[in-house]
């Protein structure tokens, strides 16, 4: 990689600490304010966004303001069909070396905006593609989009993760990276999509709609990859699927946001 994104991702971790100081008087494991939370996702993104004005997020390439509350009520299944950006961040994800049993529709990281993944990464399959670039994972290439950095934090954990003894038979072959779709038995996209998740070995995967489940009703599971590989993932902005209520154990994709308001919050997965 070069020096500028060397500087430039640097930077994103210096806007994100200065984001976490502002929040020092919130108390541990406390609820963070919409302001701050929104403060954090602007900290996490600012090759795209350049902040908040009148209730909408500000792009540097001077497109639309997007607004960040639609003004709907919606139950957990709208949200997850139409979120928008607040609803992104109205569960807060829990980070930590530790397993959780989430209570039921507990999803923090499925509720997404659509409009604002595709002003992050790319509005369709086309512009996606033309960001992605080649990252070595456990001696195979997976491709990654190189936007918001997502490639480099995959590079970390990667390299991270090689102090693991027996790692390589959880996380290769990888089952997938970029895959322009919708999310299965839903009407929004799959970060997939942008070119931002990946999937690990599939041997050793759980998943809801494999398991049977049903929106709302899935069945009981035991996690099979080592917890010390999800907290790898996490230190470098990646959330987990297997924190989902409608579980995905071998996915992860890079939501720095949600990792920042983890940390500023204090929610821990460990007791």
């Amino acid at each position: 990689m070069g020096t500028a994104r060397n500087t430039h991702f640097n930077g994103i971790a210096v806007a994100v600490l200065t984001v976490l100081c502002s929040c020092a008087g919130v108390a541990r494991g406390g609820e963070l304010s919409i302001d701050q939370k929104l403060a954090l996702l602007v900290a996490s993104y600012p090759e795209t966004i350049a902040g908040i004005e009148d209730g909408r997020l500000i792009f540097r390439d001077g497109g639309a303001p997007l607004l960040i509350d639609d003004g709907r009520v919606k139950d957990h299944f709208a949200k997850l069909g139409a979120g928008d950006v607040e609803d992104s961040l109205s569960q807060d994800y829990p980070v930590g070396a530790c397993e959780t049993k989430p209570s039921v529709n507990f999803d923090p990281g499925r509720i997404r905006s659509d409009p604002l993944m595709m002003r992050l990464y790319g509005a369709s399959a086309r512009e996606v593609e033309r960001s992605l670039v080649n990252v070595d994972w456990f001696g195979t290439v997976v491709r990654m989009t190189r936007r918001q950095g997502a490639d480099i934090a995959l590079g970390q954990v990667r390299d991270a993760l090689k102090s693991i003894p027996g790692v390589e038979k959880y996380v290769s072959p990888s089952a997938g990276t970029f895959n322009w779709r919708k999310v299965a038995k839903a009407p929004n996209m799959s970060v997939h999509s942008f070119g931002a998740a990946i999937d690990l070995n599939t041997k050793y995967a759980d998943y809801w709609v494999w398991s049977g489940g049903k929106p709302g009703h899935v069945p009981a599971y035991s996690n099979r990859f080592p917890m010390a590989i999800v907290e790898t993932f996490e230190r470098f902005g990646f959330i987990w699927g297997g924190r989902w209520y409608h579980y995905d154990t071998m996915h992860f994709e890079y939501r720095p946001e949600l990792v920042a308001i983890a940390k500023a919050a204090g929610v821990s997965a460990c007791p």
